[in-house]
């Protein structure tokens, strides 16, 4: 069981652990053990997840999140299998702890008078000066 919030967790069954070679560190060992570790969470399935949670979490996951509603989340950092599953559940308890986070609503504000003008009075400052790139007229 993974403890995300006091109010979420998340069951054994709803996690796939699938262990494979790792690229990367390990010399002639990353040949023979396979120490990296692909966690799958099915989480629109999922009976703890409120259902705010699933959007914002798909939202957050981006290419992590598959079609069928799972969110995978690979990790080979270390040489250690036990040390990547370790890792890939923090990942993922990290993960759905950003998605209980409800976002601020955005308030539309209207620029001052002020910086209006400023930026006005900027664009024409511009514009004379371009204008005064113009071709110069022959003096014959």
């Amino acid at each position: 069981m993974l403890h995300v919030t006091d109010e979420i967790t998340i069951e054994d069954w709803e996690l796939t652990e699938q262990f494979m070679r790792a690229s990367g560190p390990g010399g002639q060992n990353v040949n023979k053990v396979s120490s990296a570790v692909e966690l799958r969470f099915e989480a629109a399935r999922s009976p703890n997840l409120p259902e705010p949670v699933k959007r914002r979490l798909q939202r957050l996951a981006g290419r992590r999140w598959t079609k069928d509603g799972a969110v995978v989340i690979q990790v080979d950092t270390t040489r250690h299998q036990a040390r990547n599953r370790e890792i890939a559940r923090e990942r993922l308890a990290e993960l759905i702890q950003k998605a209980t986070v409800v976002p601020k609503r955005r308030i539309k504000t209207r620029p001052t008078k002020g910086s209006v003008e400023r930026r006005i009075k900027a664009k024409k400052v511009r514009g004379e000066v371009k204008k005064m790139r113009g071709s110069v007229g022959r003096g014959d």
